[in-house]
């Protein structure tokens, strides 16, 4: 990758006002990208992202979206063209699920239903050659194989739900010529969902940790996804599997 490999492109990256969302708008606005930093609630915290990357010499705006409206998804879309002239990548960053007070359908909602509106909201303005990034786990991706902490199980079904959504969408994205990969990491350190975890299970992170060897960094993951963004050898639909998969892929055969 060139310093500026991705000059001139626009992105999105949903979900982006902390922790791996904001590294990896970070890593992008780097290489040149315009980048559109998604929040829900947190406008500060997104300022803060973009300031970073324009301080750094990048271009970004901050864009307040809720992705289970179409409003949201349609916003975030308008932003990339009116701001870097068209779109050209979509990170699907932003899942959940796990929040009180968000409804027992928030989980399929946000990380299936929210996915496919955003993608098909995306595509109408996203030229042949761009790429789309699904963001998901191994605790999701390998659901139906192999179970998961209690705690986690509604979510983790819920973006299962959402990559295979996304996967049917495929002979869409091919007439297109638009590439999708899926990034499915481990637990990683840092982040809101493994702290929440940690709130209904204590001591489930250190026995993952176990288990995988090591849990990636919110950085770390960052910069695994920002490494496949811009490559034109991927397959359509390829699953690349960041860290600790080994146990996943042994449970599954």
């Amino acid at each position: 990758m060139t310093e500026q490999d991705l000059a001139g492109i626009g992105a999105i990256i949903t979900g982006s006002s902390r922790g791996i969302g904001a590294a990896t708008a970070t890593l992008l606005g780097a290489r040149g990208a315009g980048v559109v930093v998604n929040y829900r609630q947190k406008a500060p915290r997104a300022k803060k992202v973009v300031a970073g990357i324009e301080g750094a010499g990048g271009r970004a705006v901050a864009v307040g979206a809720d992705l289970t409206e179409a409003a949201g998804a349609q916003a975030l879309v308008d932003a990339a063209v009116e701001n870097f002239g068209g779109l050209n990548l979509l990170v699907l960053n932003a899942s959940g699920g796990m929040e009180s007070g968000r409804g027992e359908d928030y989980a399929l909602k946000l990380n299936r239903d929210a996915q496919v509106q955003m993608v098909r909201t995306a595509i109408q303005v996203m030229p042949a050659g761009s790429q789309i990034v699904f963001v998901t786990s191994h605790q999701a991706h390998f659901i139906e194989q192999t179970a998961t902490m209690d705690a986690y199980e509604p979510v983790a079904r819920s973006k299962r739900a959402g990559e295979d959504a996304l996967l049917e969408l495929i002979p869409e994205l091919d007439a297109k010529g638009i590439t999708l990969t899926v990034v499915s990491g481990d637990m990683i350190e840092g982040t809101i969902t493994a702290t929440l975890l940690e709130r209904a299970e204590p001591g489930a992170l250190e026995t993952r940790r176990e288990a995988a060897g090591k849990l990636y960094s919110v950085e770390e993951f960052a910069a695994e996804i920002a490494a496949l963004i811009g490559r034109s050898d991927l397959p359509q639909g390829h699953t690349e599997l960041v860290g600790g998969a080994e146990d996943f892929l042994a449970a599954n055969g």
